[in-house]
């Protein structure tokens, strides 16, 4: 499978990578293995979890994903095939993440707390990227990037305090590299900038939100990333499952993440069902797979490091993975910018 450089660590990730947040509630810790194995066999040697999974978010089954990885790692004894992503929360409400049972910030005795715990979990003495989930301050929209900006307030923890415990981890070796995620151009750039003045360590990736129906991406990071050698790790290349077409219609399949948890908002607000109609009506004149053609758009674009796909099935998983080696060319990719001039990220 295609490899391709994250950031500046050295370090190369294959073009799809294997994301795992439905383990622990959807699939069982068998079904992850599997997964695990498969998508080692087929050149994937990027996976991606985080402290938080699996999702939908509790108490009762949170780091029930990392679980899955580590008891994989002890059996396989394959941790060195592996380049292994995980995440620590930022600015939260929920109170199970630290001992103290509070709401708490990315300061750092949290990131120095977080850190142990996904380690143990995952059975292994070092992570290769380690990423903050989400920004350790207010922001207006998750994912932070609005096409509607509004103020926002509350708590917050300088950036200058949480790179300090990153860059402590880089140094002791319990992290390679670190990232962010759900982050904006502004708090990209305050990073970059914090690490170059301060001789920390430097960001290597961001994984954001980025499908054919969200590139709000483009608009400010794209550039960010490409000069500044911080690769995209696009999450949600099908759009939480609505760019397959299961969706069409209100139709709720029996297992799918909208019918059991209804956490689709993101998918469902003005003009979403005919942006989505278009990009159907379009895959259709062209006799194109609606799943596949969305993951290969985003692997298409230089700014991607890697697209990140989840699966409950295997059936769904080697679908998937099969997009990465599906053509493209000039002449999509602008039928496909044509839908989005008409209809620009009816889905942020």
């Amino acid at each position: 499978m295609e490899k391709r450089p994250l950031g500046r660590t050295g370090m190369d990730v294959s073009v799809i990578c294997l994301g795992t947040m439905t383990w622990g509630q959807q699939n069982t810790e068998a079904e992850g293995h599997e997964q695990m194995d498969y998508a080692l066999d087929q050149g994937i040697n990027f996976f991606d979890t985080a402290e938080l999974y699996s999702i939908p978010p509790k108490a009762e089954t949170q780091g029930s994903t990392e679980t899955i990885i580590g008891s994989w790692f002890a059996e396989r004894k394959n941790r060195d095939k592996v380049i292994l992503a995980s995440k620590a929360v930022g600015a939260t409400s929920a109170t199970y993440f630290r001992e103290h049972g509070k709401p708490d910030l990315p300061t750092r005795a949290s990131i120095m707390e977080a850190v142990e715990g996904s380690l143990k979990r995952l059975q292994t003495d070092y992570i290769d990227l380690y990423q903050l989930h989400w920004p350790g301050r207010p922001f207006s929209i998750f994912g932070t990037n609005p096409i509607v900006w509004e103020p926002t307030e509350g708590a917050e923890v300088a950036i200058e305090e949480t790179l300090g415990a990153f860059d402590e981890l880089v140094k002791s070796g319990k992290v390679r590299a670190i990232g962010l995620s759900n982050e904006s151009a502004w708090g990209t750039m305050k990073w970059l900038h914090t690490a170059e003045a301060s001789g920390k360590a430097r960001i290597a990736s961001i994984q954001n939100a980025y499908n054919i129906v969200n590139r709000t991406y483009e608009t400010a990071l794209a550039e960010v990333g490409i000069r500044e050698d911080v690769g995209l790790l696009a999450y949600s290349p099908l759009a939480q499952g609505f760019l397959t077409g299961k969706y069409r219609g209100g139709a709720e399949p029996a297992g799918a993440r909208k019918t059991l948890f209804g956490r689709a908002s993101r998918y469902e607000g003005p003009g979403a069902d005919a942006a989505l109609e278009d990009y159907f009506a379009l895959c259709d004149a062209r006799g194109l797979d609606y799943s596949q053609t969305a993951i290969r758009f985003t692997t298409s674009k230089p700014f991607v490091a890697s697209s990140i796909i989840g699966a409950t099935s295997m059936q769904q998983l080697k679908h998937d993975i099969a997009a990465w080696q599906m053509p493209w060319d000039d002449d999509l990719d602008s039928a496909i910018n044509e839908l989005h001039k008409a209809r620009p990220n009816t889905c942020p």
